[in-house]
């Protein structure tokens, strides 16, 4: 996660970032910034989130409830927003992806 605090919305996406922190994926009981499957957030208007975000694996059997964690989280921290969240495969996620805080967790070196 990079923020600019130039950034007209840095304010709101440092709470939507803490906000998805709070989403976990099950399996590996990591959230998923540190799991690294957010890949952007950005706010494109006043009215508007957009999260571009992929899974561990296509077949992962509790993505649904990962992105309706996102989706629920989201809005009810921007009860007013439209959230969009795109599930995308490029990027494919690997291990790498994982910040040094969730290496840690996992006890990954």
């Amino acid at each position: 996660m990079e923020l600019q605090l130039t950034d007209p919305y840095y304010a709101l996406k440092l709470k939507a970032w803490e906000s998805l922190r709070l989403v976990m994926d099950p399996e590996l009981d990591l959230n998923i910034v540190d799991l690294g499957l957010i890949y952007e957030l950005k706010f494109l208007s006043d009215e508007q989130i957009k999260v571009n975000m992929t899974l561990t694996s296509r077949e992962c059997p509790l993505g649904d409830s990962i992105i309706q964690g996102v989706q629920n989280n989201l809005q009810q921290l921007f009860p007013c927003k439209t959230i969009q969240i795109t599930l995308v495969w490029d990027p494919m996620w690997s291990a790498d992806s994982i910040s040094e805080a969730g290496k840690q967790q996992l006890r990954i070196k």
